[in-house]
């Protein structure tokens, strides 16, 4: 049984709009706003894959490969950022980086 283009790309849209709305309703948690970016980074992989199964190309595959490395490097960096931040100040709130300035 084959899944049709049109189904990998409404999970992809649902997944992008999910993503989004958990950047745009929730601006206080750091780590939720990361994790919504994983989610639009997801969207976007598998559209690649999708993509290039249909086209029967590897280029997409490939392309996916080299964002996900991103997106590992991406949430280990930005978590240890979060880590240290929430050692010094104690919360790790969006408003609170505000104060961060100089």
């Amino acid at each position: 049984m084959v899944v049709p283009l049109g189904s990998y790309l409404t999970v992809a849209a649902i997944l992008l709009v999910i993503g989004i709305f958990g950047i745009f309703i929730n601006r206080k948690n750091v780590i939720v706003i990361l994790m919504s970016v994983e989610l639009i980074l997801l969207a976007v992989n598998i559209n690649l894959v999708a993509f290039s199964a249909s086209l029967q190309d590897l280029a997409g595959q490939v392309m996916a490969m080299f964002i996900l490395t991103v997106a590992a490097a991406e949430a280990a960096i930005g978590l240890a950022i979060v880590v240290v931040y929430f050692r010094n100040r104690g919360s790790i709130e969006v408003e609170d980086v505000t104060m961060m300035k100089g």
